[in-house]
């Protein structure tokens, strides 16, 4: 964490306070002396103190906090702006809108809106409107970007909050205090530090003193931030990662579960095939021992047939197929008759 000399906040006018006249008589502990009317605001305290400022902004924004910038007037403005835009956070330098705090819900939907005038300007869509509506339009559009624009990316109200002259922005502080958000505030001698949480003493009304507070603070913070965000990033990656192995993993355990799902079937579908097969043999070996049977049956029925046709005993198919036989022999013994011309031997 970088830290503010004191030779840096004498030589940026971070000493000088108000006419002592002006003074609010609770900054008494953060005045060295006086001289020229002109109290002298003790550096050695400021230093103290912005470190300590330092030291909370820096924890905050190193868990992804939100510090809203505060200083609308024409000192800080441009200090503002440009330490909240590098550190990422947002800002208010031009006028507070009464409830930005305590009714954010009404002002995120002026947010929105904001956003979706800027969307119709980058597409293209404010171009077509009617002359009239596209002027009016384009005036919200203008008038909401001067009020909110440092702020359209705040989703929710800030952790802490830091203000530049607590007397110009006792709105601000109010709602604040309010809602129990911290404090930070550059804080002059004529200023009530009662509501501040973390007070840096110090001349509020000097460009280059309001510079190295509102730097110096922004610094830190935009460095714990940039770190955070990192980190962020990575844990994102690493998750998507994760998810995309687990969708991998998911898609091959299905994918596998699908195979043997198939390998099942099939291995099914060919033992129904076999068992079928098995099926219609046993049918066609019946089929087939009945068709015998059938056959042997309608023999022996036909020879017992002829057997009681001629009123003998009826013979067995040994036995008549030994007469078959017989007669064949009987019938190769007898000699071929003689051709025409031929004479018969005796």
């Amino acid at each position: 964490m970088a830290e503010v000399g004191i030779r840096e906040l004498l030589e940026s006018g971070v000493h000088f306070g108000h006419q002592t006249r002006r003074w609010n008589p609770k900054m008494r502990r953060f005045i060295f002396g006086e001289r020229g009317g002109i109290h002298i605001i003790d550096l050695e305290l400021t230093q103290e103190l912005l470190n300590k400022a330092q030291e909370f902004s820096a924890n905050l924004a190193s868990r992804g906090g939100v510090i809203l910038f505060v200083g609308t007037k024409k000192q800080a403005r441009d200090s503002i702006k440009e330490t909240a835009d590098k550190c990422g956070m947002p800002y208010i330098n031009q006028r507070w809108l009464g409830g930005l705090l305590t009714n954010f819900q009404t002002i995120n939907k002026r947010i929105k809106r904001l956003h979706e005038l800027t969307e119709w300007t980058e597409g293209g869509q404010m171009e077509l409107l009617p002359m009239r509506e596209r002027i009016k339009a384009i005036s919200e559009r203008d008038k909401l970007e001067v009020n909110l624009g440092g702020v359209r990316d705040m989703q929710r109200p800030p952790d802490a909050m830091f203000v530049v002259d607590l007397n110009v922005e006792e709105i601000a502080v109010r709602e604040a205090a309010r809602l129990k958000i911290p404090i930070i505030a550059l804080t002059d001698s004529n200023c009530d530090p009662d509501p501040v949480s973390f007070v840096i003493p110090g001349n509020d009304d000097a460009i280059k003193a309001c510079k190295v507070v509102i730097e110096a603070l922004g610094d830190v913070v935009g460095e714990r931030a940039s770190v955070y965000r990192a980190e962020q990033e990575a844990a994102r990656k690493e998750a998507e990662e994760q998810q995309r192995a687990q969708a991998e993993q998911q898609a091959a355990r299905k994918a596998a579960e699908e195979e043997s799902r198939k390998e099942a079937e099939e291995a099914s579908a060919e033992m129904a095939q076999k068992r079928e097969a098995e099926a219609q043999q046993r049918a066609d070996a019946a089929e087939k021992g009945a068709t015998e049977q059938a056959a042997k049956d309608a023999q022996e029925a036909a020879i017992a047939e002829v057997a009681n046709a001629e009123g003998g005993k009826p013979e067995t198919p040994e036995e008549v197929q030994q007469d078959i036989e017989k007669k064949e022999d009987k019938k190769a013994d007898v000699p071929p008759a003689p051709q025409a011309g031929e004479e018969v031997k005796q």
